[in-house]
């Protein structure tokens, strides 16, 4: 009897432990919480050093896909992404390209997964080039195709100062002098 119950406790325990199946958005959803604008967010896309010898990588690049509210959602596709020198002054800042474009898929499941950024809730593409000086400007174009329709959105990468404390912690008490 003991065993019979205990038996009826497993199955249900471990009938509720799959994982769910998605629900397909239907032409309303997707209208109403598809995709409606993108942005290379500003704050986080930047000139980075992976390997931590002191020279640029490349660019760390997070795209946040927006939908109609202005709130960020999830959408699949590719983006590419493009690096231009910059060039001041002019109406389209765009120089000379100075890479190939990068190509990224976000089509699976999987690509899904290594890309997306839960805590920054938008997408994380580390784009790899030794063409990139710390000190220079650049634009980066990004567009994000999707099965109806593209996106676009540009940044304008600034260079970095040497003198610069980002990233440097302030003991209490003492002053950190920038010129």
């Amino acid at each position: 009897m003991i065993r019979g119950g205990l038996v009826i406790v497993l199955m249900v325990l471990l009938g509720g432990c799959h994982s769910p199946t998605p629900h397909p958005r239907d032409v309303n959803d997707q209208a109403m919480f598809g995709p409606s604008s993108m942005r290379v967010h500003p704050t986080f896309t930047r000139i980075k050093d992976w390997s931590g010898d002191g020279k640029p990588d490349g660019v760390e690049a997070l795209v946040e896909l927006q939908d109609q509210f202005g709130e960020p959602t999830r959408a699949s596709g590719k983006v590419i992404f493009e690096l231009f020198a910059y060039r001041p002054n002019f109406p389209d800042p765009r120089g000379a390209r100075l890479v190939n474009p990068w190509i990224a898929s976000l089509a699976t499941l999987e690509d899904q997964n290594a890309r997306w950024n839960k805590a920054l809730r938008a997408y994380d593409f580390q784009l790899g080039t030794d063409q990139i000086k710390p000190d220079k400007a650049y634009v980066l174009t990004a567009t994000f195709e999707l099965s109806n329709g593209r996106l676009f959105d540009r940044l304008i990468l600034e260079p970095t100062r040497q003198d610069a404390h980002v990233g440097k912690r302030q003991r209490a008490g003492e002053r950190v002098h920038t010129r």
